[in-house]
């Protein structure tokens, strides 16, 4: 866990008090909607379809057991008993009133949370991977890098107002699970052939109306000149990008426009008039901030315990959570778990505030009162005594997050869409709900294998549907609700965008459309496990395309 200091505790804290003033003159009329519109989206308060909406910062995806019940508290104290945890590693409240809003974001302020930068054209929350510090996979712990970028780019006077939002994603792991490849920049550290540890620097990527993956313009950059060096990307864009058109305005487009190349150059011609200035970073200062992330006193404890082995074989439902839902530790003895928050005929990513205090709970048990939450609309406990699994995974079903289901077909990403967000075009929750229903049956999910499904209600695509690997796009014909399919896009370290299967069809047939994709990959594939992205790029979308059409 980050600890905060006395500067952190006083911004939050005097953005609260200025916050409330302005809702006190929105409310008394002193303001109208459109003159409070900036000023609540700076705090990340959106007006959608029934209601305002408040989205929380969650930086790079750690929360503290104390956090996790203030969020719960809030959930049942001024929204409806629940929260939407995000793609972007936040979470939502989609039914809080204005005039609660102030003393909901003072109670979040008591625990460290704020909506800063949620929202607005700045750069919004720092995400990386949320296994991060505990990965066997990782090189060093990426959350310290995000830190540094959440501190430098916060409330920063030239970056507040950019031609549109900003995302940054870093990774530090072999496989990506924080999707650099699909954000305006991407930072990947690795080693190069000095044994020198630095970043893979990628702009240019994003979804959206016209996704685009990121372009690599830097394949190392030394770590002291990380800050420098975003500070110089996001002048160019800054100063470069079209202000005139919204659907012009993202980084991608910009980089799309000049080329990678050319791009690249004008950063490196910015850089070099910072880069040896005072954003170079001194090892001091990033050994500062690494101090401030508290990591357990772990105990001397030896992997796969006896008792793991005979619960195992005597008990069939805790070796298939064993088997899904529990990853390596990069320390012997442990674990990091992933709760499922995607249950048959649920709304992917919510979580009761029940739900929420009760896994704070166990978080203090079981994993030093830390919680994780995904890109996958998961959380995860990632400091798990492996000896404790048995009594955790029981603990864990009892609140109902122990869906072995993790990474399979039912673990479905997908936005709010038109149930609750003012931009959708389509529902996406009935959707996903309805798939859940559909593929039940956990002995199917697990011969099928990885199989991600994502879900947008809106060409916005806040369920990264660009990157499922089936992808489920909303759309609007004449008032009706219609889906675009696309096959085998992925957002890991070989990131693609899926291929369009075909037409659109319409809402009553979009799940059994997807049950066909599924019937044909089992079909078609050459051996049980070859996964669904290895088939579909070996014979192509024309035989799903074939089998979906000649059906419906």
């Amino acid at each position: 866990m980050y600890i905060y200091d006395e500067f952190d505790r006083t911004l939050v804290a005097e953005r609260v008090a200025e916050f409330r003033d302005q809702v006190g003159r929105r409310i008394s009329g002193e303001l109208t909607e459109d003159e409070f519109k900036p000023l609540r989206l700076m705090n990340g308060v959106y007006l959608q379809l029934h209601a305002y909406m408040l989205r929380i910062a969650i930086p790079y995806g750690t929360l503290s057991s104390r956090q996790l019940r203030m969020l719960a508290h809030v959930g049942r104290r001024y929204d409806r008993n629940y929260g939407h945890f995000t793609t972007r590693q936040n979470i939502q409240f989609n039914w809080i009133k204005l005039e609660d809003l102030p003393d909901a974001m003072a109670d979040l302020a008591s625990a460290g949370l704020h909506g800063m930068q949620t929202s607005g054209n700045c750069v919004r929350n720092i995400t990386t991977d949320q296994w991060s510090g505990v990965a066997p996979d990782e090189i060093e712990d990426a959350r310290i890098w995000a830190e540094l970028l959440r501190q430098h780019t916060t409330l920063h006077p030239e970056f507040s107002f950019l031609p549109r939002k900003f995302k940054i994603a870093v990774t530090a792991a072999a496989q990506d699970r924080a999707a650099v490849k699909v954000h305006d920049i991407g930072l990947r550290l690795h080693r190069n052939g000095a044994g020198e540890t630095g970043f893979e620097v990628l702009v240019g990527g994003g979804l959206g109306r016209t996704p685009f993956i990121a372009k690599s313009i830097r394949p190392f950059l030394p770590k002291r000149d990380v800050l420098s060096y975003v500070e110089a990307i996001l002048r160019v864009y800054n100063q470069f990008a079209r202000r005139d058109n919204l659907y012009k305005s993202r980084i991608k487009i910009l980089v799309h426009d000049l080329g990678a190349e050319a791009f690249a150059r004008e950063v490196e011609a910015e850089w070099q008039h910072i880069k040896d200035g005072p954003l170079a970073l001194d090892p001091a200062v990033v050994a500062e901030i690494a101090a401030r992330f508290r990591y357990p006193e772990y105990a001397r404890l030896d992997d796969d315990p006896p008792e793991l082995t005979q619960l195992r074989k005597a008990d069939r439902r805790f070796d298939a959570w064993l088997c899904n839902a529990v990853t390596n530790h990069k320390v012997p003895g442990y674990a990091i778990v992933t709760l499922s928050l995607k249950p048959e005929g649920g709304a992917p990513g919510d979580a009761t505030s029940d739900q929420m205090d009760a896994i704070a709970d166990l978080a203090d048990r079981y994993s030093f009162g830390e919680i994780r939450v995904g890109h996958d609309q998961n959380l995860a406990f990632p400091h798990v005594a492996q000896r404790d699994l048995p009594e955790l995974w029981r603990a864990l079903d009892a609140v109902g997050v122990a869906t072995p289901n993790v990474g399979l077909v039912s673990d479905i990403i997908a936005c709010p869409g038109l149930d609750y967000c003012s931009l959708a075009n389509a529902r996406a929750i009935p959707v996903a709900q309805e798939l859940t229903r559909r593929f039940r049956d956990l002995d199917l999910a697990r011969d099928l294998g990885r199989l991600h499904i994502n879900i947008s209600g809106c060409i916005n695509a806040c369920g990264h549907h660009h990157v499922g690997h089936i992808g489920i796009l909303g759309v609007e014909k004449n008032g009706e609700e219609f889906y675009q399919i696309t096959l085998a896009g992925r957002a890991d370290e070989r990131a693609e965008l899926g291929t369009l299967l075909g037409p659109a069809v319409p809402y009553a047939k979009v799940a059994d459309v997807v049950e066909e994709v599924v019937a044909a990959y089992v079909e078609l594939r050459e051996r049980p496990n070859e996964t669904f992205i290895e088939t579909v790029k070996r014979i192509g979308v024309e035989p799903f395309k074939e089998r979906v059409y000649a059906t419906h």
